[in-house]
């Protein structure tokens, strides 16, 4: 069992990850930080977290794992903060949704330290953000995909790949820059395609909500999503995304074409094979 794993951020994931290393018996003590004491001792209060603290010193102090759960924005000034407190012996790992501009951070901020953090993302969340939409079983059967870095050991990172094994995730491995391209494909460009629909809809007719069905509310749950967050990924990953909104806009612009002149087969063939990935995906 662990001594101690400290959880900077304790929202959505970070919650949902003490809270699952408690249900799981993983670490004697799961610690949280933040900025506001009150937030904190709610967490506690509802025993999401056992102990906290406002104070980094105090949060990292004999510390195993450190999980950096905070918007990717807040990184490069977690890191600098943290550094002073760290030795050899702890190991610091993450939830962020983009991977390169972190492992840059990391060799740039933490120095001797990089080789103690192991980058890592949990494919999982929810639209709706804090503590309060917590729970222990968010990672059963998601996928976890670590990006190594090359100077760390490989008990560093069986340790980070078993945590995560522990509560019920499937862990995959890959190089930062696959993990953001996949990512830009799969999570950025249909939360970028989500936010721009409803603010569509909202310029167009403030009231045509009103009429949405489920179609519609299915696919814009996702536009529910933390703004600062995802603002903070935009400008993390925007090769990327930049790259898969151009790529995208070419299909449109191919749908808009078969529309126009009403070319059945084009529509048949663009509806069928979209129907039949997706079936494959749910199936």
């Amino acid at each position: 069992m662990i001594n101690k794993i400290t959880i900077i951020g304790v929202g959505l994931i970070g919650g949902s990850l003490a809270k699952a290393i408690k249900e799981n018996g993983l670490a004697k003590v799961v610690f949280g930080f933040g900025r506001n004491s009150d937030r904190l001792k709610m967490a506690q209060k509802t025993n999401v977290i056992d102990q906290y603290s406002t104070t980094l010193e105090e949060a990292i102090n004999e510390s195993d794992i450190v999980v950096i759960a905070t918007p990717v924005g807040s990184f490069k000034e977690i890191l600098s903060e943290i550094k002073p407190f760290l030795t050899g012996k702890i190991i610091i790992t993450d939830v962020g949704s983009t991977k390169t501009n972190i492992v840059s951070m990391v060799n740039q901020t933490l120095g001797e330290y990089s080789n103690c953090f192991i980058p890592a993302h949990p494919i999982a969340g929810k639209e709706k953000s804090g503590f309060e939409a917590s729970e222990p079983n968010l990672f059963i059967n998601k996928k976890v995909i670590i990006t190594p870095l090359e100077a760390n050991s490989s008990d560093s990172i069986k340790l980070v790949q078993k945590m995560w094994e522990n509560i019920g995730a499937d862990v995959d491995f890959m190089s930062p820059e696959s993990h953001d391209e996949l990512l830009g494909m799969t999570s950025h460009l249909p939360h970028m395609l989500a936010f721009s629909l409803v603010n569509y809809l909202i310029s167009k007719n403030p009231s045509a909500s009103i009429y949405a069905a489920g179609g519609f509310k299915d696919f814009s749950r996702i536009a529910s999503g933390d703004n600062v967050m995802w603002r903070d990924i935009c400008i993390q990953n925007k090769d990327q995304i930049i790259s898969h909104i151009k790529g995208y806009q070419k299909t449109l612009d191919s749908l808009v074409e078969a529309i126009e002149n009403e070319n059945r087969d084009k529509l048949d063939l663009l509806f069928t094979n979209a129907k039949k990935t997706r079936d494959s995906w749910v199936g």
